[in-house]
């Protein structure tokens, strides 16, 4: 068999057994109908072919990563991808790429993917009982090129075409790191690279209808799977890893429900909660404790939710966590009030960190000791910012230029996060004895609309005495 560029995980077979696979196979002729999402991406990319009229644009899903030996990590194309195609993760096929041609009057777009697997001789017709990477027996089976065609209403080509579509000289822009035909077909531009990047992310600031019902779906499952962790800690009381029991629970949600998480679960029990992305999850549960649980459903389309709660392990807070957790509720209840279109970014973190300066100042929590007034110091036990864009990515948009989004206003269809937190670290000698080892996030997620905002994760308690509640009757 000639190999597929890219492939090197061939099986031997006897001929005996190869000729056996070359016979009596079944037709299938399966009904693909297009994506609900293309339509919306066929608009995004009209506007990406508006921005850069005259250039090669070139967007790579990305290819599959080794996780040990001759295993690779579940496959997740690149976000850009994803937008620009509405794709599915779990229907994706891995190195595929876009590519946005330039014409007289705008840009012919195509999809060059590897097709399925041959049944019919050929090239490549051992593919798909010898390929360990990519074979239909290995690794289930891919849509054919005119499956893909009817389901993301592209025309498609084979990948092998990919290199000699990018060989005329077109002023190209790409994005790098991805796929190595690609990279090694446009010379390196950081400027015009960079330039795509910042409007591919910008681009995702505003969500548009369809958008927002991924979000919705998304953040539904996140808030399904909180409901089962609730229930599920008297079993992780029991059990000498318990984080694991709950990181298990919550993980089991996304999978059922969805592509899986948006990002790796933060079960953090006791004082791990003072670690912000805690990930090992390999601490006990206890009673008279906190978990702090920050966690994201994937829905099957790639955006995802991010929610935290801190949840009293036995069902009632200790004094001092209550302390705490009356602070945070009312920084992020401050950051809240804050979110309406018109409204700077920053507006929303400056009403929390307010809240919580005022609020250590109280306690006599004064970092820097009784010194000129540095609200900067109190970083030592806030350590970051309170919120993010959400979509695609959990921390979405990241490449966008910082007046279009951390110096840039709130519009309708922006989804973000609110999380203040306080975290007193156990080894933290400026706090007195009952804080230390308490780490306190809440965390929702929401949609600005043209009047205000809405919470997307509402369903879930965030008031103490609620949270109380919630957790005791799920026990």
């Amino acid at each position: 068999m000639r190999p597929r560029e890219g492939a090197s995980h061939d099986r031997a077979v006897p001929p005996t057994l190869a000729e056996c696979f070359t016979q009596g196979w079944a037709k299938e002729v399966p009904a693909v109908t297009v994506l609900p999402g293309a339509a919306y991406a066929a608009d995004r990319r009209a506007r990406l072919s508006a921005r850069f009229p005259g250039e090669r644009i070139v967007v790579p899903a990305g290819g599959l990563k080794v996780r040990s030996n001759d295993f690779d990590y579940t496959f997740r194309p690149h976000s850009a991808y994803l937008h620009l195609t509405a794709e599915q993760g779990a229907t994706a096929v891995p190195d595929s790429v876009l590519v946005l041609e330039p014409t007289g009057t705008g840009h012919e777009a195509t999809v060059f993917a590897r097709p399925r697997s041959p049944r019919d001789g050929g090239p490549y017709g051992t593919e798909f009982y010898r390929d360990r990477r990519y074979g239909e027996f290995w690794v289930g089976r891919r849509r054919t090129l005119a499956e893909t065609s009817d389901a993301l209403g592209l025309t498609v080509l084979p990948r092998d075409d990919l290199a000699r579509a990018l060989t005329p000289r077109v002023p190209t822009r790409v994005v790098r790191g991805l796929d190595p035909v690609v990279d090694a077909a446009a010379p390196p531009a950081a400027e015009a690279e960079a330039g795509l990047l910042a409007y591919l992310s910008e681009s995702r600031l505003v969500k548009d209808a369809w958008e927002v019902e991924q979000m919705r779906t998304a953040v539904g499952h996140t808030v399904a799977a909180f409901q089962d962790v609730a229930g599920e800690l008297p079993t992780a009381m029991r059990l000498p890893r318990g984080e694991r029991w709950i990181e298990g629970t919550f993980n089991r949600r996304a999978r059922l429900e969805g592509y899986g998480l948006g990002f790796e679960t933060i079960a953090a029990a006791g004082a791990h909660a003072c670690v912000l992305h805690w990930m090992r999850n390999d601490g006990p549960v206890r009673d008279g404790e906190l978990l702090l649980l920050d966690a994201g459903v994937e829905a099957d389309t790639c955006y995802t939710g991010d929610v935290t709660r801190t949840l009293p392990v036995g069902g009632r807070f200790t004094d001092a966590q209550r302390q705490v957790y009356d602070l945070v509720y009312a920084a992020q209840s401050a950051g809240i009030a804050a979110l309406r279109p018109g409204a700077r970014f920053g507006d929303f973190h400056d009403a929390a960190a307010r809240v919580v300066t005022e609020g250590l100042d109280a306690w006599g929590l004064r970092p820097g000791g009784a010194g000129p007034h540095d609200s900067s110091l109190y970083g030592r036990y806030t350590v970051c910012g309170s919120g993010h864009m959400l979509g695609l990515d959990c921390h979405d948009c990241a490449d966008a230029r910082r007046n279009a989004y951390l110096d840039g206003v709130l519009e309708p269809g922006h989804v973000l996060t609110v999380e203040p937190g306080l975290y007193f670290q156990p080894d933290d000698l400026t706090v007195p004895a009952h804080l230390r080892g308490i780490g306190m996030r809440i965390e929702d997620d929401f949609l600005i609309t043209a009047d205000g905002a809405e919470c997307l994760s509402s369903a879930l308690p965030r008031a103490a005495d609620d949270v109380e509640a919630w957790v005791t009757a799920a026990r």
